[in-house]
């Protein structure tokens, strides 16, 4: 009796485990967790077309994540999709004449900023802008615009 009740346990403790990691995949997954998030500084881009891009979407800089999309507005008077980005404090040291671009990854097309650092001698501080920015790449707006030039061109 007792071998089978210590047996129910060990069981019962292995799937909790199981569910337990299940749901900190699905957290990652989804980009849900802020468990080592860390506060830093914001910084703003204004961009022509956004694409997919979500809020909690990674920013990277030559592929290493440096912070994370904190919001996504409209800005009322230039029409563009104004991105804040919240930049890890230990990346301190961007130029100000850094460039952010939106850029699709994987195969599920998540989208993301990627950074291209400037040559400034002065570096990105709370509130700054970033004034070079490229926006994403829309594949209907690319395939719309070939098949538009082919059906001109025969004529």
């Amino acid at each position: 009796m007792g071998q089978k009740k210590s047996t129910e346990i060990t069981v019962g403790l292995f799937v909790l485990l199981g569910i337990v990691a299940l749901f900190f995949l699905a957290m990652k997954v989804s980009n849900l967790t802020a468990f080592n998030d860390e506060t830093g500084y914001r910084v703003t881009a204004e961009f022509e077309n956004i694409g997919g891009l979500k809020v909690r979407s990674p920013v990277t800089l030559a592929g290493v994540r440096v912070g994370r999309v904190e919001q996504i507005t409209l800005d009322p008077d230039s029409y563009n999709a104004s991105v804040t980005l919240n930049l890890y404090p230990s990346f301190n040291n961007l130029p100000t004449d850094t460039a952010a671009s939106i850029y699709t990854a994987g195969l599920l097309g998540e989208q993301y900023i990627g950074l291209e650092a400037g040559a400034e001698d002065e570096f990105l501080q709370e509130g700054d802008v970033i004034e070079l920015t490229q926006p994403a790449l829309v594949l209907e707006q690319v395939i719309g615009k070939f098949l538009f030039s082919k059906a001109g061109g025969d004529e």
